[in-house]
């Protein structure tokens, strides 16, 4: 029986996918062990894993992240991803390597799978291969890559073919991590000095270059191409697909009947406090249009979407994806990696509107690859979202790119792929073993 530990962050959007994965492991009949917050203890045993919790100084209460760490309000790109970095991921990373050690030497671990931000893993990926097991970075967001071919992760620039691109995005890098994050390298070299008395191999945000695989949950038709990409990169498509739900249709389902457009927007379940962002601009935009606008709230009550509604719009808490996506003809959204891989499973062109955390690099994919507009706001205007989804409308072209890339989604290897990846590492390390942990 193989030992596979998941670790996440104990933030909503983190846990989420690494769920499914746990499931998938524990259904295979894998020892799953997953470290993350206290706050998630149920869920994970639910995916019949062993739930073991952060050390205090690395959980926290993401229920309300801006109020957990005040300092966050306001910033967006670079500023934001740099506050992020340094203050909500990078700070707990010693004492995650703590805990990782700890499960190590009691569990004899075979493989350690982390998310992109939990940054106690890039701390283990500094040791030997032969003082650790492997270590698997799980692509929960865009492929963040150091390359010749790509600007640096958070910037959301698009790349650019030729020569001026490569000189450009060597440019744009060397700012990126000499000035702009600077103080986040520093501070992790600092961390890394002091938790494992060795050096970063590199880069912070390029620490899964580092990693035994990086298993990236999407397909390359969304992903800028490398020709510098490492053989240790696996693209295996969403980690989770549209299923058939039992969840109650909302009494007004028979309305959509009609044969007008459906509009879909969404901000998510978690950045959803003020629908001001992109609900209310969506359905105030295509007020007048001959198109149906469904808003789902995210679980919050419909109540509290304290709007005079026009006559085409309608709002559920939450709404099934697999009765929904296949007849809607656009998805608005604030930027979410999973939502929009459902949006492009069912070859629904997107309109989106994200510009914090990784949300930029999913926007400007979107934009790249055709499959949508990018309104390069968190907040755009109820003109500028009624404008976007007319021309989507209007343009088959977004729909095809969609239909193509779902195409590949639902080709991909899933979570079947993932576990393949971890066993090849695990079988080329040769089983069983006893790692001593470093440091």
């Amino acid at each position: 029986m193989t030992t596979i530990l998941l670790c996440s962050t104990p933030v909503h959007g983190h846990v989420t996918p690494l769920l499914a994965v746990s499931r998938h492991l524990a259904d295979r009949g894998h020892r799953v062990l997953f470290l993350t917050g206290a706050r998630y203890a149920e869920r994970v045993i639910a995916t019949g894993a062993t739930f073991l919790q952060l050390p205090a100084e690395a959980d926290y209460d993401d229920t309300d992240m801006d109020a957990a760490f005040p300092g966050r309000v306001g910033l967006t790109g670079p500023a934001g991803i740099r506050y992020d970095m340094t203050t909500i991921f990078l700070r707990p990373a010693r004492a995650q390597l703590a805990a990782v050690d700890a499960i190590v030497a009691e569990h004899d671990v075979d493989a350690v799978l982390a998310e992109s931000l939990f940054l106690g893993a890039a701390l283990l990926s500094t040791r030997p291969r032969a003082s650790r097991p492997p270590v698997v970075n799980l692509g929960i967001v865009p492929l963040g890559l150091k390359s010749k071919d790509v600007a640096p992760f958070g910037l959301g620039v698009q790349p650019k073919p030729g020569v001026a691109g490569r000189l450009r995005n060597a440019a744009l890098t060397a700012v990126a991590e000499k000035v702009i994050f600077a103080p986040v390298q520093k501070a992790a070299s600092r961390i890394a000095h002091e938790a494992t008395g060795s050096s970063l191999n590199g880069f912070i945000l390029n620490w899964p270059s580092h990693a035994d695989a990086i298993v990236q949950f999407t397909v390359p038709e969304f992903e800028y191409p490398r020709s510098d990409l490492p053989a240790t990169v696996h693209f295996v498509g969403p980690v989770s697909r549209t299923r058939p739900s039992d969840a109650p249709l909302p009494a007004w389902w028979d309305d959509l009947s009609d044969g007008r457009p459906i509009v879909h927007v969404t901000q998510g379940t978690v950045a959803n406090r003020d629908f001001g962002d992109l609900l209310l601009p969506t359905i105030r935009g295509l007020a007048g249009d001959d198109v149906w606008v469904v808003a789902s709230t995210g679980g919050r009550p419909v109540t509290e979407l304290d709007a005079d509604l026009p006559p085409n719009a309608r709002v559920a808490s939450y709404l099934p994806y697999d009765a929904l996506l296949p007849r809607t003809s656009v998805y608005v959204t604030n930027g979410g990696y999973g939502g929009v891989h459902y949006a492009m499973e069912h070859g629904v062109p997107v309109v989106i509107a994200g510009t914090t955390e990784d949300k930029v690099e999913v926007s400007a994919r979107v934009a790249w690859s055709g499959v949508g507009v990018n309104l390069a706001t968190n907040r755009p205007t109820a003109a500028a979202v009624g404008d976007a989804v007319r021309s989507v409308l209007a343009d088959r072209r977004y729909a095809d790119r969609s239909a193509a890339v779902g195409e590949a989604i639902r080709a991909s290897t899933g979570l079947a792929g993932l576990e393949e990846a971890v066993l090849g590492l695990v079988d080329a390390q040769g089983g069983k073993r006893t790692h001593s942990p470093l440091g």
